[in-house]
């Protein structure tokens, strides 16, 4: 994967005009009250590459038809979108491959301008009789179809019949990613979360354009996937969590429908299995990981760096062998994560001789290298990717290792601990949460750039960034909601928009007006001081 390469074409005077403007037209039934006015163009997040204000704008009525060509990702995107629309609207929208002018119109293009918008880009026209997207992949015209659902009503995200009218505001967009990663990570390991709610997850980031879930699958306090040759691994090793409940894991089947699920949502689906520290659940499972032979407890705790892998055993590199083969099946994605961290247990002679093993394991099997930036202080294989979490205090030692392996060909995913862990409490009075990077608030969380975020770490090394979500205190799904918003739009905006787009005040107001679609999504969000919220 490579970092997208397009100039910015941002043209915020247009947005800031169509902010402004009103509509008059009269209300259904002949009457004088003004009908609301629609979303400006481009008042989404992410923001969009461009957006030109013109014309009337489409609106979905009775009659509206959803047109699709003989393409497959044309059809599966445009019934996506009729099940996502007809709830609120109440209207039939049905998907045909007849042809016509009018209707909302998906198409897949293989011409120059739709490829010059990449495997994600797309392009929205909205006019008086149509509302046309077109994309040179499936996965585009699914991000153009988040794009329609933020133009319309809030209230469209309703499960029961609501007023419109449903309109979308004239003109163009295109749209294309900044960076071609653009993640968060779901630690289902200090707690464990069952597929309906790993689900729920996706269709968040889906709305905002993300493309990959990094799953945290195993740790301390348990381990989470179903491994035919090693099945105490699940069985005994996820039968716990932190504080002690009940724990549980993914069968195989399970796992296929959350990727199949993702893949749907243009999601890639990442697996961590973290080593060689992090690893007291599968040591507890098989006492013969472990250099005396004798398995610990199973873990209920938060504190970490005490487990270790034993590096010189030779049972050690069969059970990692077979793990990341059937992990590797299960998986169609390019990238497996390895963890890396934290291996206080490990001397660095030890994690060094385990990196340089293992590595060579993931390519076997044809995966990708993704390890935690500690991955550098081993040689990075060709191809491998470190994901940086450092934060302010990190020392500058180990930052320029980072920026080492970055110049040598390393690439880089950015999940800066005070700026982008969505574990971390917003302030002082935040119920839940860690604070050791400090707090993180949603101007923290947003007022970044990940293009010169690491001073001599070359631009072109950035793939892109995640926020990763830790569960050491959240538990249910109203926490993960709690946390994740309102900061996760700044991060996907960060990852999606062009760095000439970023700034703060724009940003909060649009931020604002996403609350009303929270509300109606059942998102139960933290209503941070520092965003103009709209009055409940």
């Amino acid at each position: 994967m490579r970092k997208d390469h397009r100039p910015t074409r941002v043209i915020g005077a247009l947005l800031l005009i169509a902010a402004g403007l009103s509509t008059a037209a009269a209300a259904p039934g002949g009457g004088s009250e003004p009908l609301p006015a629609p979303t400006p163009l481009g008042r989404i997040i992410p923001a969009p590459l461009k957006a030109e204000a013109s014309g009337p704008g489409y609106e979905i009525t009775a009659k509206t038809r959803i047109r699709v060509g003989p393409r497959p990702e044309e059809r599966r995107v445009g019934e996506y979108l009729a099940r996502l629309l007809r709830p609120a609207t109440g209207f039939r929208l049905p998907v045909t491959d007849r042809p016509g002018g009018d209707g909302i119109r998906l198409r897949v293009s293989t011409g120059s301008a739709e490829k010059a918008l990449g495997g994600e880009g797309y392009r929205l026209v909205s006019e008086r009789r149509s509302l046309t997207l077109t994309s040179w992949s499936g996965t585009g015209l699914f991000h153009g179809v988040q794009t329609v659902r933020q133009q319309l009503p809030a209230a469209v995200e309703r499960t029961s019949r609501q007023h419109g009218p449903w309109r979308i505001a004239g003109g163009t967009i295109e749209d294309a990613p900044r960076y071609a990663y653009r993640g968060a990570m779901l630690d289902v390991a200090r707690h464990f979360f069952p597929v309906d709610q790993v689900k729920r997850y996706v269709d968040q980031l889906a709305l905002y354009k993300m493309n990959t879930l990094h799953l945290h699958l195993s740790d301390d306090q348990g381990w989470r996937i179903a491994v035919d040759s090693w099945p105490r691994l699940a069985t005994y090793g996820g039968s716990t969590q932190v504080g002690g409940g009940p724990g549980g894991h993914y069968t195989k089947e399970q796992y296929r429908e959350i990727v199949s699920y993702a893949a749907s949502r243009g999601l890639e689906v990442i697996p961590e299995i973290d080593m060689p520290s992090h690893t007291n659940a599968a040591l507890a499972s098989y006492a013969e990981l472990n250099c005396d032979g004798v398995a610990p407890p199973l873990y209920t705790g938060t504190e970490v760096g005490f487990s270790s892998l034993c590096v010189k055993k030779d049972v050690t590199y069969d059970f990692v062998d077979d793990v990341i083969r059937e992990l590797a099946a299960l998986t169609p994605g390019r990238y497996l994560h390895i963890g890396g961290d934290e291996a206080h247990s490990t001397s660095p002679e030890d994690f060094v001789a385990f990196m340089e093993k293992v590595q060579p394991i993931v390519t076997k099997y044809g995966k990708t290298v993704l390890g935690w930036h500690q991955l550098t202080a081993a040689k990075p294989v060709p191809g491998a990717v470190a994901q940086y979490w450092g934060y302010d205090r990190t020392g500058q030692a180990e930052r320029d290792q980072v920026v080492r392996a970055a110049r040598n060909g390393t690439a880089l995913v950015l999940s800066p601990a005070d700026r982008s862990y969505l574990d971390h409490k917003y302030d002082k009075d935040t119920p839940l949460g860690l604070k050791w990077a400090g707090y993180v608030d949603v101007r923290r969380a947003y007022d970044w750039d990940p293009g010169t975020y690491l001073p001599g770490a070359p631009a072109d090394a950035v793939l892109g960034v995640e926020a990763p979500l830790w569960t050491e205190t959240l538990s249910t799904p109203a926490h993960l909601d709690y946390m994740a918003f309102p900061r996760l739009p700044g991060i996907a905006e960060l990852g999606w928009s062009p760095a000439a787009s970023h700034g703060w005040e724009p940003y909060r107001a649009r931020l604002a007006e996403q609350a009303p679609r929270w509300d109606a999504l059942g998102i139960g969000y933290f209503r941070s001081p520092q965003v103009p919220w709209p009055a409940r």
